[in-house]
Protein backbone atom coordinates (compact mmCIF):
# COMPACT_ATOMS: atom_id res chain seq x y z
CA UNK A 1 0.00 0.00 0.00
CA UNK A 2 0.51 3.55 -0.36
CA UNK A 3 2.96 5.54 2.32
CA UNK A 4 5.13 8.45 3.08
CA UNK A 5 8.78 7.63 1.78
CA UNK A 6 7.98 5.62 -0.80
CA UNK A 7 9.38 6.52 -4.20
CA UNK A 8 7.86 5.80 -7.58
CA UNK A 9 8.63 6.55 -10.89
CA UNK A 10 6.31 7.89 -13.10
CA UNK A 11 6.18 7.97 -17.07
CA UNK A 12 4.38 10.50 -19.19
CA UNK A 13 3.99 13.19 -16.02
CA UNK A 14 4.00 16.24 -18.15
CA UNK A 15 0.16 15.93 -19.06
CA UNK A 16 -3.17 14.47 -18.74
CA UNK A 17 -3.47 10.98 -15.89
CA UNK A 18 0.29 10.91 -15.55
CA UNK A 19 0.13 14.28 -14.46
CA UNK A 20 -2.71 13.87 -12.26
CA UNK A 21 -1.57 10.94 -10.79
CA UNK A 22 1.69 12.33 -9.69
CA UNK A 23 -0.58 15.31 -7.69
CA UNK A 24 -2.28 12.93 -6.26
CA UNK A 25 0.80 10.67 -5.44
CA UNK A 26 3.00 13.42 -3.95
CA UNK A 27 -0.47 14.53 -1.40
CA UNK A 28 0.38 11.05 -0.22
CA UNK A 29 4.10 11.95 0.52
CA UNK A 30 5.70 9.45 -2.41
CA UNK A 31 8.91 10.16 -3.48
CA UNK A 32 8.96 11.00 -7.11
CA UNK A 33 10.80 10.41 -10.07
CA UNK A 34 9.23 12.22 -13.11
CA UNK A 35 9.47 11.26 -16.96
CA UNK A 36 8.04 13.11 -19.87
CA UNK A 37 9.51 13.78 -23.15
CA UNK A 38 9.16 17.60 -23.09
CA UNK A 39 11.54 19.08 -20.19
CA UNK A 40 9.57 22.45 -19.58
CA UNK A 41 6.26 20.81 -19.62
CA UNK A 42 7.49 18.17 -17.15
CA UNK A 43 9.42 20.51 -14.81
CA UNK A 44 5.86 22.56 -14.64
CA UNK A 45 4.46 19.25 -13.03
CA UNK A 46 7.37 18.62 -10.52
CA UNK A 47 6.63 22.17 -8.92
CA UNK A 48 3.15 21.55 -8.96
CA UNK A 49 3.90 18.22 -7.14
CA UNK A 50 4.85 19.56 -3.57
CA UNK A 51 4.41 18.15 -0.90
CA UNK A 52 6.82 18.64 2.23
CA UNK A 53 8.44 15.51 2.77
CA UNK A 54 8.09 14.21 -0.51
CA UNK A 55 11.12 14.69 -2.99
CA UNK A 56 10.33 15.07 -6.91
CA UNK A 57 13.10 14.86 -9.73
CA UNK A 58 11.80 15.63 -13.26
CA UNK A 59 13.99 14.03 -16.08
CA UNK A 60 12.94 14.57 -19.14
CA UNK A 61 13.83 12.16 -21.85
CA UNK A 62 12.45 9.04 -23.89
CA UNK A 63 12.23 6.17 -21.30
CA UNK A 64 12.96 3.26 -24.15
CA UNK A 65 16.16 4.65 -23.94
CA UNK A 66 18.68 2.88 -21.55
CA UNK A 67 20.43 5.40 -20.63
CA UNK A 68 17.16 7.30 -19.59
CA UNK A 69 15.66 4.40 -18.02
CA UNK A 70 18.66 3.71 -16.12
CA UNK A 71 18.61 7.15 -14.91
CA UNK A 72 15.05 6.89 -13.45
CA UNK A 73 15.91 4.26 -11.53
CA UNK A 74 19.48 5.44 -10.32
CA UNK A 75 17.71 8.61 -9.37
CA UNK A 76 15.10 6.45 -7.80
CA UNK A 77 16.93 4.22 -5.61
CA UNK A 78 19.10 7.12 -4.17
CA UNK A 79 16.27 8.70 -2.74
CA UNK A 80 15.57 5.26 -1.13
CA UNK A 81 12.36 3.68 -0.35
CA UNK A 82 12.25 2.56 -4.45
CA UNK A 83 9.37 0.69 -4.71
CA UNK A 84 8.30 0.71 -8.57
CA UNK A 85 6.94 2.70 -11.45
CA UNK A 86 3.68 3.57 -13.18
CA UNK A 87 3.78 3.93 -16.71
CA UNK A 88 1.41 6.36 -17.85
CA UNK A 89 3.64 7.56 -21.15
CA UNK A 90 1.65 6.93 -24.43
CA UNK A 91 1.27 8.45 -28.09
CA UNK A 92 -1.78 7.91 -30.20
CA UNK A 93 -1.09 9.27 -33.36
CA UNK A 94 -4.83 8.74 -34.87
CA UNK A 95 -6.08 8.37 -38.37
CA UNK A 96 -3.48 7.22 -40.74
CA UNK A 97 -3.75 3.36 -42.00
CA UNK A 98 -0.95 1.22 -41.15
CA UNK A 99 0.57 1.64 -44.76
CA UNK A 100 0.16 5.41 -44.06
CA UNK A 101 1.59 5.49 -40.84
CA UNK A 102 5.62 7.15 -40.62
CA UNK A 103 8.44 5.95 -39.83
CA UNK A 104 9.24 8.66 -37.31
CA UNK A 105 5.47 7.96 -35.71
CA UNK A 106 5.58 4.22 -35.05
CA UNK A 107 8.70 4.36 -33.44
CA UNK A 108 7.30 7.42 -31.01
CA UNK A 109 3.74 5.22 -30.60
CA UNK A 110 6.06 1.82 -30.21
CA UNK A 111 8.70 3.43 -27.90
CA UNK A 112 6.21 5.07 -25.35
CA UNK A 113 4.13 2.25 -24.87
CA UNK A 114 5.65 -0.89 -25.45
CA UNK A 115 9.67 -0.11 -25.20
CA UNK A 116 9.24 2.04 -22.92
CA UNK A 117 7.78 -0.45 -20.48
CA UNK A 118 10.19 -2.79 -21.52
CA UNK A 119 13.24 -0.83 -20.78
CA UNK A 120 11.16 -0.04 -16.99
CA UNK A 121 11.23 -3.37 -16.08
CA UNK A 122 14.63 -4.37 -17.35
CA UNK A 123 16.14 -1.61 -15.05
CA UNK A 124 13.74 -1.34 -12.40
CA UNK A 125 13.06 -5.25 -11.53
CA UNK A 126 16.48 -6.25 -10.41
CA UNK A 127 16.78 -3.50 -7.80
CA UNK A 128 12.56 -4.58 -6.78
CA UNK A 129 13.70 -8.24 -6.78
CA UNK A 130 16.70 -7.44 -3.90
CA UNK A 131 14.29 -5.47 -2.04
CA UNK A 132 11.88 -7.93 -1.76
CA UNK A 133 8.71 -6.05 -3.18
CA UNK A 134 7.57 -3.53 -5.64
CA UNK A 135 4.97 -2.14 -8.11
CA UNK A 136 5.11 -2.08 -12.09
CA UNK A 137 1.23 -0.52 -12.94
CA UNK A 138 0.37 -0.08 -17.33
CA UNK A 139 -2.08 1.94 -18.34
CA UNK A 140 -3.44 0.00 -21.10
CA UNK A 141 -5.91 0.91 -23.70
CA UNK A 142 -9.47 -0.65 -24.78
CA UNK A 143 -8.48 -0.24 -28.14
CA UNK A 144 -6.93 -3.58 -28.13
CA UNK A 145 -10.15 -4.95 -27.97
CA UNK A 146 -11.30 -3.78 -31.21
CA UNK A 147 -9.93 -3.66 -34.73
CA UNK A 148 -10.30 0.45 -35.60
CA UNK A 149 -8.80 1.83 -38.90
CA UNK A 150 -6.48 4.47 -38.02
CA UNK A 151 -5.30 3.15 -34.26
CA UNK A 152 -3.30 -0.21 -35.74
CA UNK A 153 0.01 1.21 -34.31
CA UNK A 154 -1.18 2.10 -30.93
CA UNK A 155 -3.55 -0.95 -30.45
CA UNK A 156 -0.76 -3.65 -31.37
CA UNK A 157 1.48 -1.55 -29.20
CA UNK A 158 -1.00 -1.26 -26.45
CA UNK A 159 -2.01 -5.66 -26.72
CA UNK A 160 2.11 -5.84 -26.96
CA UNK A 161 2.28 -4.06 -23.31
CA UNK A 162 -0.60 -6.22 -22.07
CA UNK A 163 0.84 -9.41 -23.21
CA UNK A 164 4.12 -8.30 -20.95
CA UNK A 165 1.92 -7.01 -18.24
CA UNK A 166 0.72 -10.78 -18.04
CA UNK A 167 4.23 -11.92 -18.24
CA UNK A 168 6.06 -9.88 -15.40
CA UNK A 169 3.02 -11.45 -13.62
CA UNK A 170 4.18 -15.01 -14.56
CA UNK A 171 7.81 -14.48 -14.18
CA UNK A 172 7.62 -12.85 -10.81
CA UNK A 173 5.39 -12.15 -7.73
CA UNK A 174 7.84 -10.17 -6.08
CA UNK A 175 6.73 -7.10 -7.96
CA UNK A 176 3.26 -6.46 -8.35
CA UNK A 177 2.15 -6.23 -11.87
CA UNK A 178 -1.11 -4.48 -13.16
CA UNK A 179 -2.73 -3.47 -15.80
CA UNK A 180 -4.88 -0.13 -15.74
CA UNK A 181 -7.05 0.94 -18.09
CA UNK A 182 -8.56 4.09 -17.35
CA UNK A 183 -11.39 4.35 -20.39
CA UNK A 184 -12.37 7.75 -22.28
CA UNK A 185 -10.56 10.27 -20.56
CA UNK A 186 -10.59 13.89 -21.23
CA UNK A 187 -6.88 14.33 -22.23
CA UNK A 188 -4.56 16.01 -25.31
CA UNK A 189 -5.11 12.31 -27.23
CA UNK A 190 -8.94 12.49 -27.00
CA UNK A 191 -8.35 16.07 -29.01
CA UNK A 192 -6.17 14.83 -31.08
CA UNK A 193 -8.83 11.85 -32.24
CA UNK A 194 -11.13 14.25 -32.91
CA UNK A 195 -8.97 16.53 -35.52
CA UNK A 196 -7.68 12.92 -36.93
CA UNK A 197 -5.89 12.91 -40.25
CA UNK A 198 -4.52 10.02 -42.23
CA UNK A 199 -6.77 7.95 -44.51
CA UNK A 200 -9.03 6.55 -41.82
CA UNK A 201 -9.60 10.25 -40.48
CA UNK A 202 -13.38 10.18 -41.38
CA UNK A 203 -13.86 6.71 -39.14
CA UNK A 204 -11.80 7.89 -36.36
CA UNK A 205 -13.29 11.57 -35.68
CA UNK A 206 -16.80 10.29 -35.07
CA UNK A 207 -15.96 7.68 -32.48
CA UNK A 208 -13.58 10.50 -30.47
CA UNK A 209 -16.59 13.27 -30.89
CA UNK A 210 -19.03 10.79 -29.73
CA UNK A 211 -17.25 10.40 -26.80
CA UNK A 212 -16.94 14.06 -26.12
CA UNK A 213 -20.65 15.18 -27.72
CA UNK A 214 -22.33 12.37 -25.15
CA UNK A 215 -20.41 13.05 -22.11
CA UNK A 216 -19.10 10.10 -20.85
CA UNK A 217 -15.67 11.70 -21.20
CA UNK A 218 -14.22 10.99 -17.26
CA UNK A 219 -11.46 13.82 -16.09
CA UNK A 220 -7.97 12.95 -15.74
CA UNK A 221 -8.35 13.30 -12.13
CA UNK A 222 -11.17 11.01 -11.98
CA UNK A 223 -8.86 8.58 -13.00
CA UNK A 224 -5.89 8.76 -11.50
CA UNK A 225 -8.36 8.52 -7.84
CA UNK A 226 -9.51 5.42 -9.08
CA UNK A 227 -5.89 3.98 -9.74
CA UNK A 228 -4.84 5.57 -6.37
CA UNK A 229 -7.84 4.42 -4.48
CA UNK A 230 -6.65 0.91 -4.81
CA UNK A 231 -2.67 0.98 -4.79
CA UNK A 232 -3.68 2.37 -0.79
CA UNK A 233 -5.03 -1.37 -0.23
CA UNK A 234 -2.41 -4.24 -0.04
CA UNK A 235 -0.50 -4.47 -4.05
CA UNK A 236 -0.21 -8.28 -3.51
CA UNK A 237 -4.18 -8.20 -4.40
CA UNK A 238 -3.47 -6.49 -7.05
CA UNK A 239 -0.71 -8.97 -8.78
CA UNK A 240 -2.03 -10.32 -12.22
CA UNK A 241 -5.45 -7.85 -12.26
CA UNK A 242 -6.67 -6.06 -14.86
CA UNK A 243 -8.45 -2.83 -13.54
CA UNK A 244 -10.92 -1.08 -15.58
CA UNK A 245 -11.78 2.99 -14.25
CA UNK A 246 -15.40 2.32 -16.13
CA UNK A 247 -16.29 -1.07 -14.16
CA UNK A 248 -14.09 0.77 -10.79
CA UNK A 249 -16.24 4.04 -11.54
CA UNK A 250 -19.35 2.16 -11.04
CA UNK A 251 -18.69 0.94 -7.70
CA UNK A 252 -17.96 4.37 -6.79
CA UNK A 253 -14.43 3.37 -5.29
CA UNK A 254 -12.77 6.88 -5.67
CA UNK A 255 -11.73 8.65 -2.61
CA UNK A 256 -12.69 12.15 -2.35
CA UNK A 257 -9.34 14.05 -2.45
CA UNK A 258 -7.56 11.63 -3.79
CA UNK A 259 -6.09 13.72 -6.54
CA UNK A 260 -6.74 17.19 -4.82
CA UNK A 261 -3.11 19.53 -5.67
CA UNK A 262 -0.40 19.16 -2.42
CA UNK A 263 2.04 22.05 -1.74
CA UNK A 264 5.84 22.32 -0.76
CA UNK A 265 7.95 21.76 -3.42
CA UNK A 266 11.45 19.56 -3.16
CA UNK A 267 12.63 19.66 -6.91
CA UNK A 268 15.73 18.00 -8.63
CA UNK A 269 15.93 19.00 -12.62
CA UNK A 270 18.53 16.76 -14.45
CA UNK A 271 18.40 16.48 -18.53
CA UNK A 272 18.78 13.25 -20.45
CA UNK A 273 18.07 13.16 -24.10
Amino acid sequence: MLTAGQTLIITGASHGIGRSIALGLARREVNLVLNARRAGALQVVAEECRCGRANVAAIPGNVAYDEVAAGLVETAVGMGGFQGFIHSAAVLHPGPYLWEISGLQQTQVLDAVLMGGLSLIRHAVPPLLEAGQGLAVFLGSEAVEHHTPGLGTYSVANAAQQFLARQLAAETRVVTSLLFYPGAVDTRMQLQGREAKGGAAQIIRPIFRDYYDQGILISPEQAAGILISHLDGPWANLHGRELNARTERAKDLTRPGAFMPPSCPVSISRSMR
